[in-house]
C-alpha cells in the first residue's frame, strides 16, 4: 500500500505542513504540482511516466482545438494505450494462442520487447479520466485552458493510484477552492478520514486476509455455515481493503482542501443489484453508465438491447480490474444480474409482478438475495476461474 511506505509518510509529512503554512494560493499550487510530479515519478519510474506524460500532452492539446474528430481520435488512442499496455499479454497468451500458435509465440516474443516489466502506475485511471474528459469537450464542454491546471486533474497524488475517478468539471473548481481557502477544519476532517481508512485497510482488511489465506486450502473440509462465513469475510475484506484506500485518498485531498467524489454510501445494505452499484465503487459504475452503457444506447432502444448493452458495458467493467478470465466472467455475472434485476417484473408478467410484490413487501428478502448474489460473486473476482466454481459450488452441496 502506497500510502503506508515510509517514503510517501516522511514526503507528505514535508508537503502538508508546507501546503497549509503557506496561504499564498501560487505558492500553494506550485507545492502541489511539484509535489504531484515526484510523487508519480518515483511510485511509477520512467518507464511509468513517459507514456502517461505522451498521452497527457495529446489529450491536453487536441481538447484544446474542441475539434470532434480530434477528440474522437484522441479518444481511441487512450482505449488502445490501455489495451496496449494492460491487455496484450492476455490477449496473446489466453486468445490469439488458442487461435493460431505460431503467431501467438512470434507476437508474445515482439509484445516482450516493447511492453515494460509492469504496466504503468494506474494505467486504467488514467485512461478513464482523459476517456471522460475528451468525451465531455467533444460534446461541447469547456476544456481547461490552464495547462497546470491539466497537469493537477492529471496527476493529482491521492487519487492517482486507487481513485476515485475524478471528474473535471468538479474537480477544478474544488481545486482553486483548495488552494484559496484550506483550513484547520479541512486538515482535521481529513486527517480522521485518513485515519478511518487506515484502520480498515491496515487492521480489518489485512486480517480478513490471513484468515482467508489459511482457510482456503482447507475450504472444502468447512461445513456449509462456516463455508458461508468464510465468503462473508471475502466480501468483507474486499469492501473494507477497497474503502479503506478510497477514503485514504479523500482525506489527503481533503487535507488541502479538495473534495474528492465519494466512491462507496453503505454498499451491503442494497436492496437490488442496481442498489448495490449505485453504492458501490460509484465513480467507475457512474463512469461505465455514461461512457459505455448510454453512448452503446442504454435502454432507448428496446429491452434485448438494453440488456446486451449493460451486460457489454459491465464485461468491460470486469476487464477493467484486471487481465484475467475471472474479472471477465466476474463483469459478465453482474450483468446478467442487473439485467434480471431490471427486467424480471415486465419479461415475468404476473409471476414477475408477484415476485416483485413479494420483494418490496419483505425488503430483508431482497436484501438477502443481493447479499448472496454478491458474496457468491466476489469467489469470481477472489479466485481463478475454475477455483471460483469449485467453491460455490460447495457452498449450496447440502442442496443438491
Amino acid at each position: 500500500m502506497i500510502f503506508s511506505t515510509y517514503w510517501f509518510l516522511v514526503a507528505v509529512a514535508i508537503f502538508l505542513p508546507l501546503y497549509f503554512f503557506v496561504k499564498n494560493p501560487r505558492v500553494r499550487f506550485a507545492a502541489l504540482i511539484a509535489f504531484c510530479m515526484i510523487f508519480h515519478t518515483h511510485f511509477a519510474g520512467p518507464a511509468g511516466v513517459v507514456p502517461i506524460i505522451i498521452l497527457g500532452v495529446i489529450t491536453y492539446l487536441t481538447a484544446r482545438t474542441r475539434n470532434p474528430l480530434a477528440c474522437a481520435a484522441s479518444i481511441i488512442l487512450c482505449v488502445a494505450a490501455l489495451c496496449f499496455y494492460k491487455y496484450t499479454s492476455f490477449f496473446v497468451s489466453e486468445l490469439l494462442a488458442h487461435i493460431h500458435p505460431v503467431l501467438a509465440t512470434q507476437a508474445s516474443k515482439q509484445a516482450s520487447a516493447l511492453l515494460p516489466a509492469a504496466p504503468p502506475l494506474a494505467i486504467s485511471f488514467f485512461a478513464f479520466e482523459f476517456i471522460h474528459y475528451l468525451y465531455e469537450v467533444r460534446r461541447g464542454g469547456e476544456p481547461i485552458k490552464n495547462v497546470f491546471d491539466f497537469a493537477q486533474f492529471t496527476l493529482f497524488f491521492p487519487s492517482l493510484v486507487a481513485g476515485p475517478i475524478k471528474r473535471y468539471s468538479d474537480f477544478i473548481p474544488s481545486l482553486h477552492r483548495g488552494l484559496h481557502s484550506a483550513n484547520a477544519h479541512d486538515v482535521l476532517h481529513g486527517f480522521y478520514r485518513v485515519m478511518g481508512g487506515f484502520f480498515k485497510k491496515a487492521v480489518i482488511a489485512d486480517n480478513l486476509t490471513l484468515y482467508i489465506t489459511a482457510t482456503t486450502p482447507r475450504f472444502a473440509s468447512l461445513s456449509l455455515g462456516e463455508r458461508w462465513l468464510f465468503v462473508a469475510a471475502i466480501a468483507l475484506r474486499i469492501y473494507f481493503d477497497f474503502s479503506g484506500y478510497t477514503d485514504m485518498a479523500i482525506g489527503l485531498a481533503r487535507m488541502t482542501g479538495v473534495r474528492l467524489p465519494q466512491n462507496f454510501n453503505w454498499p451491503y445494505v442494497a436492496q437490488n443489484i442496481q442498489d448495490f452499484w449505485q453504492r458501490w465503487h460509484i465513480s467507475l459504475s457512474s463512469w461505465i453508465r455514461d461512457y459505455v452503457y448510454i453512448p452503446l444506447g442504454g435502454s432507448r432502444k428496446g429491452l434485448l438491447r438494453k440488456v446486451a448493452n449493460g451486460i457489454l458495458a459491465f464485461a468491460l467493467c470486469g476487464l477493467w480490474h484486471g487481465a484475467a478470465w475471472n474479472f471477465l466472467l466476474w463483469g459478465l455475472y453482474h450483468g446478467c444480474g442487473l439485467a434480471v434485476c431490471s427486467s424480471y417484473r415486465k419479461v415475468l408478467g404476473p409471476v414477475g409482478a408477484f415476485m416483485g410484490g413479494f420483494f418490496d413487501r419483505i425488503p430483508m428478502a431482497s436484501w438477502a438475495v443481493t447479499m448472496v448474489f454478491v458474496s457468491v460473486g466476489w469467489l469470481l473476482f477472489f479466485y481463478p476461474t475454475e477455483q471460483a466454481w469449485s467453491m460455490a459450488r460447495l457452498l449450496f452441496v447440502s442442496a443438491l
